[in-house]
């Protein structure tokens, strides 16, 4: 059955048109209670699709070319994202490429492609992990084989992946136990010639109306005992498959002008809660089963969170630096950038973004080859940077709105250069050096990342979409190995000539 995958076509990188026409399958998405026929045309998801696919097409592009995409050794030309690296530089080489897609949208579009691009290349690179927990009996399927055919697959055709990873609970004490409600949770329903069929629900899968597939792994706070056998897995579906279904959020593109608007109306990627509705997920589809042990260490022993937080560090690069130009552009605008109480505020975010820089460049060039004989960025340092910022980017946000103050709401829309008013908003909203346009373009940027609707939901996603802060520092305390540290103390303390 792997035949299914290996033989679809080998395409290489797509271009936007190819993405968007895929898109239109007949998935099942529903929101504000009605189900969305088309989502390439759909108000709510229409135009970050078209965003997507202006980025898949960069790829082609000779700007782009090759710093985004490489051949492989059969000469089909891929992201780089797919690329493992087997070196320090082809890890530097990978930065630059997650940094260049984060530039793109200035970071605010959190799941562009290379993200999952990552885990799926990391898996493939340890496949023979996969196998090691493998039941006696289990003769269904050859779990490495699997996910090599996978990742070819995704590879070769350029498909734009989503992941769900928690299970709802209805109970928060079962919840911190370990436990799973299979009324709720995703769990397997039974087993049959074809596959396995699966039912319950996922929280939350961003991009998941506009993806072409769902990359489905298990939680990593699954407790690895008997009872949660039927929790334990880890498979990838396109989007269409019959029964899947997802219900998006209310949509925070309102149908405004790039102007009045101009992050909501590109880069709202949409974020869904999916239904598994007795869903079959073929032998060949399936990565992981029936091990929770194994399912709890996935991200880890496959070192594919090292490789996700690399792409997530080159993409918080991007945002910090474009969070200093847009608070620098509107305080040189007015006339402000002389004020030392403003400088002061600024600085802030400047030795943020130069804290994540440099953790970047530590992680980068100390990157190592790990047991799976491929190089990975040194853990320490980007996993430093993923804990931090989920701190740094509130407070980026605050001291915008310090800096914007009243003038954040007080912004006349595209509409009213164009009426009687025309005359009074070019007299009283011009600023020392910028004219009323200019002024008005920049606060209603500035009102997108920090007061509308699509800015509370990134800051809400930076602050949880790695984890929760509380359980990812706690993770970092058991890494980080401070023994050595303890050994100094101990020393100093014993010396007897202090």
């Amino acid at each position: 059955m792997n035949e299914g995958i290996r033989s679809k076509n080998k395409l290489g990188i797509r271009t936007g048109n190819q993405y968007l026409l895929g898109l239109q399958d007949d998935r099942e998405v529903w929101t504000n209670g009605k189900r969305i026929k088309n989502v390439t045309t759909h108000p709510s998801t229409m135009r970050c699709a078209e965003t997507l696919a202006s980025f898949l097409d960069k790829q082609s592009e000779i700007k782009y070319k090759e710093k985004l995409t490489y051949l492989d050794d059969n000469g089909i030309r891929c992201a780089v994202s797919f690329k493992p690296p087997r070196s320090v530089n082809d890890v530097k080489f990978r930065g630059q490429a997650y940094y260049e897609w984060a530039k793109w949208s200035n970071g605010m579009f959190g799941r562009t492609p290379d993200y999952k691009n990552a885990s799926i290349m990391s898996f493939a690179i340890a496949k023979s992990w996969l196998d090691t927990g493998i039941e006696k009996g289990l003769t269904h399927t050859c779990f490495s084989e699997n996910i090599q055919n996978y990742y070819d697959f995704v590879r070769t055709n350029d498909k734009v992946l989503t992941h769900t990873l928690v299970n709802p609970q209805k109970s928060y004490q079962v919840a911190l136990e370990g436990k799973y409600d299979d009324e709720v949770a995703l769990h397997v329903v039974k087993e049959t010639d074809a596959g396995i069929i699966v039912k319950g629900a996922r929280l939350l899968a961003t991009l998941g109306p506009i993806a072409d597939e769902i990359e489905v792994f298990p939680s990593t706070l699954l407790k690895g005992n008997k009872d949660n056998i039927p929790f334990a897995f880890a498979f990838a579906l396109p989007i269409s498959t019959p029964g899947i279904k997802l219900i998006a959020r209310d949509t925070y593109d309102h149908g405004k002008s790039h102007f009045d608007a101009p992050l909501s109306s590109r880069f709202e990627e949409m974020d869904a809660v999916v239904i598994f509705d007795n869903v079959l997920v073929p032998w060949e589809r399936l990565f992981m089963y029936r091990e929770p042990l194994l399912c709890n260490q996935a991200f880890s022993k496959t070192n594919a969170v090292v490789h996700m937080m690399h792409q997530v560090a080159c993409s918080k690069l991007a945002k910090s630096e474009f969070m200093i130009g847009l608070m620098t552009s509107i305080v040189s605008a007015s006339g402000k950038d002389k004020d030392i109480s403003i400088k002061n505020l600024i600085s802030e975010v400047m030795m943020m973004t130069e804290t994540i820089r440099a953790l970047l460049y530590s992680s980068e060039n100390q990157a190592h080859e790990d047991e799976w004989g491929h190089y990975i960025p040194l853990r320490k340092p980007i996993d430093t940077s993923r804990n931090l910022f989920p701190d740094m980017y509130p407070r980026m946000v605050e001291i915008l709105q310090l800096i914007g103050s009243s003038s954040l709401m007080a912004t006349p829309a595209e509409a009213d250069f164009n009426n009687d008013l025309k005359a009074y908003i070019e007299t009283y909203f011009q600023m020392s050096n910028a004219d009323s346009k200019k002024r008005i373009s920049l606060f209603r940027l500035a009102h997108d990342v920090c007061i509308s609707g699509f800015g509370s939901r990134q800051s809400l996603y930076e602050r949880f979409f790695f984890g929760p802060p509380a359980i990812m520092k706690a993770g970092y305390y058991d890494l980080y190995e401070p023994k050595n540290y303890e050994k100094r103390i101990e020393e100093f303390l014993n010396n007897s000539d202090n």
